[in-house]
Order: structure tokens, then C-alpha cells, then sequence
């Protein structure tokens, strides 16, 4: 489909009045592409009150996620019920369902993800966690969807009655949950790091076939550090570095690392899209140490991807691919089909390409971005706020 570039307002009349134009301008609303993604973040071995878990939560509030998630040891140091809410609370009580303590209202938003860590089991196998926290399946390993992302949290703890081994009743849950999942991106988060260069060490038991099994990637603490692998061909990340310490290790590097810090405190963050999913750590000061993307296999015809940020203010991404150089003109629509911005205009190479797309004084509102090529067209709707 092709909307003539014009802003003639005859020609515009002429355009919705006739029968074609109509049919034109309906097909451009209902064709296009929902272009919300999940931003999320997730903090590791975090649950210490004081001022590195503090400085932390601000980090991780001022990106405003959709949810959080939680890679254990969430309330140091024996995980007893006298210090969980002063913990996790005191910091993030407003992202808890079903929140209960006493540093804010009884809140029903379903934001908070944990899962357990070693620190969480110490007072009576994990008895405050579970009474603290209302989550999904049996509280100790469960799964849940937001959008294109479907989330398996595991135990990875021994005491685990269902077992951690590749072999054990958890395992086996895991292994059928991601066979039966449609999801785009499948992400595996749990404590104890199957890999891991730092003080810990990696974790034998839980090196479980999570590749074979469909998993985009296994997320992990316990060491309190950042660290990025690739382990036959999967992403690994380890991000311990919530607020309790800082670990130094004499350990060397495993050759499938490929970023290693433990300066400061900090946290992950995550933006998904039908074709992306994007990790940034950041320290507590905001300053980016790591981004690390991940694609789906490159479309056989030109694709255009959804608008990040989405709705935005001010600027946002366009990401377009092309499986081999070719003419592209990538644009900005209004609700009338006229072209209020041009993006790319040429021959765009083979791959893919961002584009930055600057608000420059468009009225807040509803906005279509077209991606045309010989023979090609798709559209994505974007809202400026």
C-alpha cells in the first residue's frame, strides 16, 4: 500500500471522499503493527537496607519499568521475616502485589518478580519469602507472560523439594514450559549462576540443556558482580550487584566471557520488542557499562520494527532490516495519510538499521511511520505524548 506524499488540502478531499481512499486509509489503521514493547528491569542480590540499596531502587524507578524482576537473595542476611519488609519494602513496595507492609498502602498491581536465593532460605526454609510475596504456581518456581516475553523463574536453591539437577521434577517443568510457549523471547532467571567468572564460581547443576530447550536466555546472580557470557551459542548474564556488596575474585575469566564488572552497584535494564530484546547494565550514577542485543533471525523481505520508546515525547527509535541493499524511503504519516517527516531516503545495505526520529515541534497525537520499497510497504503506528 502507498499513501501519496501531498499536503494539498484539495487533493486530501478528494482523497477520503472517493471509495479507494477510504478503503486506502482504513487499511493503513487496521495493517498496522502494535508497536508496544516491555521494558523491564532486574536487580540481583539486593535486599540490604542501607544506602547502596537505595541509590539502586532510584536507578531503577527513574526508567520507569513495567515490572521487576528479582535474580534472589532478597533479604539479607538470614532472610528473616523481622528484616524482609525494611529489605524490600521500604524500596519497592509499590510494585508488590498484594503488599501488606508498613512503608506504604495495601497496593494490586502485580509488578514484582522474585525468585529465591540461598540468603532467602536461612530462617526456616524460606517461610518469610513465601509469606511476604503472592505469586503464581507453587511461589518457589513459576512462569508468566507481559507481551512478547514469557518468564520462567527457578529455584536454584538445594533445599529445593522439587530438586535443581537437569533431571529433577523442576527441571522436567521447565523443559515442557518452554516447549509449549509461542512466546518471541523466553528468559530463564534464577540465583545461582550456571556460569559465572566470578567469587562462586559457576554452578554444575544447573548447566541444564536450556538452549536445546528453547530458552533466549538464562539471567542469574549470587555473585555480586556483572558479567556477560555466551555458552554454546546462549546468552548468559549475571547481575549481582543490587546493593549488598561488592565481590573481588582471583578467579580467571572463562573463555566464554565477554563483560566482566564489580566497581559499583547497579542494575539491569531490559527492553523487548517483537524483534529485540536489549540488555544495558547501568551503575547506580546512571553510567552505562555494558548493552548487549539480541535479534530475531533477519526477515527474508524488508521488515519494519516497532517505535521505541513508544508513546515518546521528544525522540524515538525506528529499526528497519533489508536482506540485501535496496532502495528504501522510510517516513512519518499523520491520521490524514500526509507526510509531516521524511527518515531515510536511498539505498539502505543489507541488515539492520536505526533511525533516530526527533519530534522537531509535531503536535501531540497519533502517527503512522511507513517503510516502502519497490513492490513493499509497512506501517507501524507511533504516539507522541
Amino acid at each position: 500500500m502507498t499513501i501519496p506524499s501531498t499536503t494539498s488540502p484539495a487533493w486530501l478531499r478528494r482523497f477520503l471522499a472517493a471509495p479507494r481512499g477510504l478503503v486506502l486509509l482504513l487499511a493503513l489503521w487496521a495493517g498496522s503493527t502494535a508497536a508496544w514493547g516491555q521494558r523491564f528491569a532486574a536487580i540481583g542480590d539486593y535486599g540490604y537496607a542501607g544506602t547502596p540499596e537505595r541509590e539502586v531502587a532510584s536507578l531503577v524507578k527513574s526508567w520507569n519499568p513495567e515490572f521487576i524482576i528479582t535474580l534472589g537473595d532478597n533479604n539479607y542476611d538470614l532472610g528473616d521475616s523481622t528484616t524482609i519488609d525494611q529489605n524490600i519494602g521500604q524500596y519497592y513496595h509499590e510494585y508488590i502485589y498484594n503488599y501488606k507492609g508498613r512503608y506504604g498502602p495495601k497496593t494490586f498491581s502485580d509488578r514484582f518478580f522474585p525468585s529465591l536465593g540461598n540468603h532467602d532460605y536461612y530462617t526456616r526454609n524460606g517461610e518469610a519469602y513465601r509469606d511476604y510475596f503472592t505469586l503464581p504456581g507453587n511461589g518457589r518456581y513459576y512462569e508468566f507472560v507481559r507481551g512478547d516475553v514469557h518468564f520462567f523463574a527457578l529455584d536454584s536453591d538445594p533445599a529445593e523439594p522439587d530438586g535443581i539437577s537437569a533431571t529433577s521434577k523442576q527441571a522436567r517443568w521447565l523443559q515442557s514450559a518452554l516447549a509449549a510457549s509461542n512466546a518471541r523471547w523466553k528468559v530463564v532467571y534464577l540465583h545461582h549462576a550456571p556460569y559465572s567468572s566470578g567469587q562462586h564460581g559457576s554452578t554444575p547443576d544447573l548447566q541444564w540443556p536450556f538452549r536445546a530447550w528453547g530458552a533466549s536466555v538464562v539471567v542469574a546472580g549470587h555473585d555480586h558482580d556483572y558479567e556477560r557470557l555466551v555458552v554454546d551459542s546462549l546468552l548468559y548474564v549475571v547481575d549481582g550487584l543490587g546493593g549488598r556488596s561488592l565481590h573481588s575474585t582471583s578467579r580467571p575469566r572463562l573463555p566464554e566471557s565477554k563483560a566482566y564488572y564489580n566497581k559499583n552497584y547497579g542494575a539491569l535494564l531490559l527492553n523487548a520488542t517483537p524483534d529485540s530484546l536489549t540488555f544495558q547494565f547501568f551503575t547506580r550514577q546512571q553510567v552505562l557499562i555494558d548493552t548487549y542485543v539480541l535479534r530475531q533471525p533477519l526477515s527474508p523481505a524488508p521488515k519494519l520494527y516497532p517505535i521505541s520508546p513508544n508513546p515518546f515525547r521528544e525522540a524515538a527509535l525506528v529499526e528497519f532490516s533489508v536482506p540485501s541493499a535496496m532502495a528504501m524511503r522510510l517516513r512519518v504519516l499523520n491520521t490524514l495519510g500526509q507526510e509531516v517527516a521524511t527518515l531515510h531516503q536511498g539505498v539502505a545495505t543489507a541488515g539492520w538499521h536505526r533511525v533516530q526520529w526527533a519530534r522537531n515541534g509535531l503536535a501531540a497525537g497519533l502517527y503512522y511511520v511507513q517503510l516502502q520499497g519497490n513492490g513493499f510497504s509497512q506501517v507501524v503506528k507511533a504516539q507522541i505524548d
